[in-house]
């Protein structure tokens, strides 16, 4: 896909959001981590708050992988005019924490316990969109790892990282 047609299915998945918000926990306990993801990107459950504070969305999702869009732009710099490192983390750390939760049974959550990433070049307020893509490596009963990419529409590598989740009964 190219860069326009990146930005046209990020204006759509916002178009199609019902705004910010949190899920109540009865709500989120009551389906798969995939049917609540799903419902992220179709509409029918809010986006997370920080999605607006740090311009990014959920844009695709199947069982073992997740999608990010963001934008960045100048509020995300630092002093040195270049996107902060913590706006690629947070991305990846989205990309690859849902790509678990997509995998997840109805009554399970998740929390990641650790994660890193390795920034390979910069990134300017502008240049955009970033695509975050997070693939699950490994799914067990209580521990989960996974790893990801940040990329732009010629496939350029931003960044890229791994995870690992604890998992949970909620």
């Amino acid at each position: 896909m190219s860069a326009s047609e990146w930005a046209e299915a990020m204006r759509r998945a916002l178009e199609r959001s019902t705004g910010v918000g949190v899920v109540p926990v009865e709500t989120v306990r009551a389906q798969s981590g995939l049917e609540f993801l799903r419902g992220v990107a179709e509409g029918r459950h809010p986006r997370a708050p920080i999605s607006d504070t740090l311009a990014f969305q959920l844009v695709e999702v199947e069982q073992g992988r997740a999608v990010f869009q963001g934008m960045p732009a100048a509020g995300h710099a630092n002093p040195m005019g270049t996107v902060h490192g913590g706006w690629s983390a947070t991305l990846l750390d989205s990309a690859m924490s849902c790509a678990v939760h997509s995998t997840l049974a109805a009554g399970q959550g998740y929390t990641t316990a650790e994660f890193k990433v390795s920034l390979v070049r910069p990134v300017l307020a502008g240049r955009g969109p970033l695509r975050a893509e997070g693939k699950v490596i490994h799914v067990g009963r209580t521990l989960a790892t996974s790893e990801g990419r940040l990329y732009d529409a010629d496939g350029k590598l931003y960044a890229h990282g791994t995870e690992t989740c604890v998992i949970f009964a909620l």
